[in-house]
């Protein structure tokens, strides 16, 4: 998967999401024949990888006498609507795109020695391919089988460009000897790390405060669904001006491993539910969100993992902005806590989803980091997400 520097990306990060640094597959032709088509081992697959917006954990201290269980806290009147459980644990996320995500096209050789773009004009990045001669399309696998059993001189895609469905007829280019492509790039899953915000009473979590966006294209990507496992941070490179800093995990795909559901990827963030609440919320922490209007400009703490441990980290923050032009940009923070400038530099690609608090309350959470300054960053309220997690 690409990265593309911007003067600031979003937790560390790399623009779009750079939130995952890359799928399993990469990039794969939608036109591969069967010969060429490289599965996927779903059922245990791990890898290490760098966060580009990688989970920060965070240390919050529990105040005397809270309760031990969150299915506790969740069936009193302790929790209410304005309370939920803090978040900042790094999680393992794997999301499956609804349809098949085109990330360009380009030109093939034929087997007449001429070079062809069947798809050019036709078909634009960032549309979804659902179709394949009226044959519904899920994924890579259904439109490379498609192709295998190729008959027609002409094919009919049916794609999903932002609300719209359209049909658009393609002439497969043959490539060698009963051989046929279409010479589309395609992607249909995406993969990486990233931070819970907050738990509500519905046990519907929040995370990373933006949305996951393509590297390639950097379109927000239209998920069918999702899941959570569990990932370790390995190591942490200290950023400097100019080049943001990152996190290092592991992630075990497998059923053991599963924590939860991802359903939605929104501007706000991604959100869905925790099914082994325990195995997230460790230590289970209730906490008071506070609205916007509420914030005050002046010290605040974000919760970080660093150095194999969960702390808070003195921040101040800087601006607010109410007006919402950008959703996840409410926030303007600065790190101020020398300790966490000596390990990491300021913010680092990982701390997206970090939980923001002000006078004992949650307030945001991080979102980027502005890449001329790592010391300083954007963060969102945390109404936005409070909201998008109904």
């Amino acid at each position: 998967m690409k990265t593309k520097k911007s003067s600031h990306t979003k937790s560390g990060y790399l623009k779009g999401i750079r939130f995952f640094l890359y799928d399993t597959e990469e990039r794969m032709w939608a036109d591969m024949t069967k010969s060429g088509e490289k599965s996927r081992n779903s059922a245990i697959f791990s890898f290490l990888v760098t966060a580009a917006l990688l989970a920060c954990l965070i240390g919050y201290q529990a105040q005397s006498g809270k309760k031990e269980s969150w299915q506790t806290e969740a069936g009193t009147e302790a929790i209410s609507d304005d309370t939920v459980l803090l978040g900042g644990m790094p999680v393992g996320i794997y999301m499956e795109t609804d349809g098949v995500m085109v990330l360009n096209t380009e030109e093939i050789e034929g087997i007449d020695g001429q070079e062809h773009e069947p798809a050019g004009h036709l078909v634009k990045a960032g549309d979804y391919i659902t179709g394949f001669n009226n044959q519904e399309i899920h994924n890579k696998k259904e439109l490379l089988k498609a192709l295998e059993n190729l008959d027609d001189e002409e094919v009919v895609l049916t794609l999903r460009r932002d609300e719209e469905q359209l049909d658009v007829k393609i002439e497969p280019v043959e490539s060698s000897p009963n051989e046929y492509k279409l010479g589309i790039w395609v992607r249909d899953n995406v993969q990486g790390l990233g931070t819970i915000t907050f738990l509500n009473e519905k046990s519907r979590f929040g995370a990373l405060g933006h949305g996951i966006h393509d590297a390639d294209t950097n379109v927000l990507m239209n998920i069918a669904d999702g899941s959570l496992y569990k990932t370790s941070i390995q190591s942490i490179k200290k950023g400097e001006n100019g080049i943001p800093g990152s996190m290092e995990g592991i992630i075990v795909y497998n059923g053991y491993n599963r924590l939860g559901t991802i359903d939605k990827n929104t501007d706000a963030g991604i959100y869905g539910t925790v099914d082994k609440i325990d195995d997230v919320f460790q230590e289970q922490i209730p906490i008071e969100t506070a609205a916007k209007e509420e914030i005050e400009i002046g010290k605040a703490t974000m919760r970080c993992f660093v150095d194999n441990q969960i702390q808070e980290y003195d921040i101040e923050v800087t601006d607010i902005d109410t007006s919402e032009k950008e959703i996840n940009k409410g926030l303007v923070i600065q790190v101020t806590d020398e300790a966490l400038l000596e390990k990491t530099g300021g913010i680092i690609q990982g701390m997206s989803g970090s939980p923001i608090i002000q006078n004992g309350r949650l307030i945001g959470a991080v979102t980027h980091v502005f890449v001329q300054d790592s010391t300083k960053g954007y963060g969102i309220f945390i109404e936005n997400m409070l909201k998008e997690a109904e």
